[in-house]
């Protein structure tokens, strides 16, 4: 369904007073995130939120010296619906003089294969090669950065959705402004859904409803007309702002943590051609939550990516914390098939092949 905003002289000065509040907010998160000189990929979906984010980073481009590229990623599901959503978001690019870059992805075909335990639902399929896909192109395009138009309404369904499914203090963080590669920012994030409404609104700007976000089979859709209106009513009329000063506040502290965990990996962990050593002594001393982040950093840095889990954190430490007593050539298997070793006087953590 197209969305576009008919104006009046009254109009005309509300969306002047909007406009120049959303920008002001807008540029300082860009000096936040240090984008000036350089060119961006502007991930626009087509529906309210993106077209937002275009408009505002076209507003802001020749100010601080940014290239934009606008990229669309067609997901094959929503038939004709997705197709004239693709033709907006050229149509706009091309009024803005701006390249254009249509992306296809199909979510459904990594649902079809390996056991069902291990699939992931529509929704994480489809972000997976959204992301994957935008960020070849930002190779290819010599992109610095691919923006995305996530906002504080999204940051707050995303607290509490990891709440509700169980999470650590990282968790908590939520979504960050920019991802930890750096390749993704998110100019939005600590704007409210009803300031990016009000933009779109007086600035008479067009785009297209997506029907599936208000689908019901999605967790996320539940989470944002079900729970978080049901919290604000019933608890909390300022639950959305709640939730994200929790990010905020748990983001902090995690950059602070961050760099204890950098110093004391340094002095216990050396990473060599995929083998993680690791210091035979000293880990009955460490305090807990610190040992378990340095254990976790050693499984990322052996490359388990997504196969680190508490339980295999905890199994790491419970060895690394016997030290000596531990019998040399000791081996414990691990998940993705990797194994923890003492070899010598030191632990060995690596993907299961002979030691050289």
């Amino acid at each position: 369904m197209l969305m576009a905003m008919g104006s009046t002289g009254h109009d005309s000065a509300r969306a002047d007073g909007a406009g120049a509040s959303l920008e002001r907010t807008f540029v300082r998160s860009l000096d936040g995130l240090g984008l000036a000189r350089c060119r961006v990929l502007v991930a626009v979906s087509g529906g309210r939120d993106s077209c937002v984010l275009l408009e505002l980073l076209r507003r802001s481009a020749q100010a601080r010296g940014l290239e934009l590229v606008v990229a669309h990623v067609h997901h094959g599901l929503r038939g004709e619906e997705a197709d004239r959503d693709a033709v907006l978001v050229e149509d706009l690019a091309r009024a803005a003089g701006l390249p254009f870059h249509l992306l296809r992805v199909d979510p459904e075909a990594t649902r079809r294969t390996g056991p069902s335990r291990t699939r992931p639902s529509l929704e994480e399929s489809a972000r997976d090669l959204r992301r994957a896909a935008l960020r070849r192109l930002a190779d290819e395009t010599g992109s610095s950065v691919v923006a995305t138009a996530h906002h504080a309404g999204d940051q707050a369904e995303t607290v509490l959705l990891r709440i509700l499914r169980g999470t650590g203090p990282d968790g908590l963080a939520g979504i960050t402004p920019r991802s930890e590669d750096g390749r993704f920012v998110r100019p939005l994030l600590t704007v409210s859904p009803e300031r990016v409404e009000a933009f779109a609104s007086a600035n008479r700007l067009v785009w297209r409803e997506d029907a599936s976000n208000d689908d019901p089979r999605f967790r996320r859709n539940r989470v944002r007309h079900v729970l978080l209106p049901g919290l604000a009513t019933q608890f909390n009329p300022r639950i959305l702002r709640a939730l994200v000063d929790l990010a905020e506040a748990a983001r902090g502290d995690r950059c602070w943590i961050d760099g204890l965990v950098a110093a004391e990996a340094g002095r216990r962990l050396r990473v060599r051609d995929g083998v993680v050593e690791l210091e035979l002594d000293g880990w009955a001393e460490l305090a807990e939550p610190l040992a378990r982040r340095v254990v976790r950093r050693a499984l990322v840095e052996a490359g388990l990516g997504r196969d680190v889990s508490r339980g295999a954190i905890l199994r790491v430490l419970a060895v690394l914390r016997r030290g000596r007593v531990v019998g040399r050539d000791k081996k414990w298997e691990l998940p993705g098939g990797f194994l923890l070793r003492r070899v010598g006087d030191h632990f060995e953590l690596a993907a299961s092949r002979p030691t050289s």
